[in-house]
């Protein structure tokens, strides 16, 4: 299951009033930044007219046994982490979102869903939180588990308005908000092709190679920076190769373009490079423009390379996606890459510590004035050396040599 608790939304977002369950479905994806797929949504309110606060989201889980545990789980992480930010919840709405199975209609998901909606609302209450509106949402249809009414609610549900002329949409097309398609569709975009798949064989031979080849000299302190200087090489080469290539649209096509920008050995080289922290953390401060939009697809390609039995090294591209994501204003793409990093590797610090930094409302602009400091230190020495060493190229250490007393090989963290 991946879990991710988001803060509130900044107060000079443009405000908007939802006055009915139709208009709370309709804006369920502009308060995700994504269409959410099978997926229980809690946000919390605030105040007398219900503000919208911090929102809580978790994969449904397929085991109904799972549900009284996640249930308190996700309730307790939404008030709680309320609490954390200063102001408890005066009361929470729930969503429900899945699409039928196999021979199910959407009313069945409905009604089979109902239990887990039921628990929710216990798990709150026992928090003194009440949820005032529980919606299932199915197959562009929505249905009330606090109002039940026939006559208001009829069974085959009321369809969720489509036309982009809700208040909700009018808000997000004036703020410059924009969906980025649905969660399922977000998470494929960082995940590689299943084993079986044509490509996948090539690139698990490529990633044994540069394994045996690049991780000896990783941990060695004569040859580590040197692979250091090699990765960010490659990564630069690649960086100007993504900003060159504009792609056509977006999704899966525009993805395959971005795959053929890079062949299997290299691509490989650079996935091992990057388990290095500080050409990850040196790499990281491709976060203003033009770098943006290009880094974003180029970690997002190698992610998709880190095929299996190399998944736990997409940690450190899916980190460095979600980062920019965060840098460049997406939240909802950033949460869904640093929760995958953290599914794939849990005890990966960098995205654990940028995870929590989203999820509890804090600004990217401190890392990311941070980084520009370093970035203009490392240029000044790299000067400095140059000067110092003269036209001739006396010799002497190299740039970021240490000596040996003090050096040693820097690890995945």
């Amino acid at each position: 299951m991946t879990q991710h608790i988001e803060s509130p939304r900044p107060s000079d977002d443009p405000k908007v009033t939802l006055r009915s369950p139709a208009e709370l479905a309709a804006a369920l994806p502009y308060l995700c930044g994504f269409h959410p797929d099978d997926s229980i949504l809690m946000i919390a309110l605030h105040g007398e007219r219900g503000r919208f606060g911090g929102r809580a989201r978790l994969g449904i889980p397929r085991d109904a046994a799972e549900w009284p545990g996640a249930a308190q789980q996700l309730a307790e992480c939404l008030v709680n982490g309320s609490e954390q930010r200063g102001a408890r919840p005066d009361a929470i709405v729930l969503f429900l979102v899945q699409e039928p199975a196999p021979g199910e209609d959407p009313h069945q998901v409905a009604e089979r869903l109902r239990p887990l909606a039921q628990r929710l609302r216990i798990a709150c209450g026992t928090l003194d939180v009440p949820v005032v509106e529980a919606l299932c949402v199915s197959s562009g249809r929505w249905w009330s588990y606090c109002c039940p009414d026939s006559e208001r609610f009829p069974r085959e549900g009321i369809g969720i308005t489509q036309s982009g002329d809700s208040v909700m949409a009018a808000a997000a097309a004036y703020a410059g908000l924009r969906i980025t398609g649905s969660l399922k569709e977000t998470e494929e975009r960082l995940t590689p092709p299943p084993p079986g798949a044509p490509a996948s064989a090539a690139r698990a031979d490529a990633l044994d190679a540069a394994a045996a080849a690049l991780v000896p000299r990783m941990l060695e302190r004569d040859d580590s920076d040197e692979v250091r200087r090699t990765t960010l090489r490659l990564l630069r080469e690649a960086l100007e190769r993504f900003r060159a290539a504009t792609p056509v649209g977006e999704g899966p096509e525009a993805d395959s373009d971005d795959d053929a920008l890079l062949d299997d050995d290299e691509a490989a080289s650079m996935i091992l490079g990057l388990q290095d922290r500080a050409t990850r953390d040196e790499a990281a401060e491709w976060m203003d423009p033009p770098h943006t939009d290009p880094a974003v697809r180029l970690w997002r390609a190698l992610a998709r390379r880190c095929v299996e039995p190399y998944h736990e090294h997409a940690a450190a591209p899916l980190t460095l996606a979600g980062w920019v994501a965060w840098s460049a204003g997406d939240e909802a793409t950033a949460r869904v890459a640093f929760g995958r990093a953290l599914h794939l590797a849990p005890d990966y610090t960098f995205a654990r510590l940028l995870h929590a930094a989203v999820n509890n409302g804090l600004s990217p602009e401190p890392l990311r004035r941070y980084l520009r400091r370093q970035s203009v230190a490392r240029a000044r020495r790299a000067a400095l050396f140059t000067a110092r060493r003269g036209p001739a190229g006396s010799a002497g250490r190299g740039p970021g040599r240490r000596s040996p007393g003090v050096r040693r090989a820097r690890t995945r963290r």
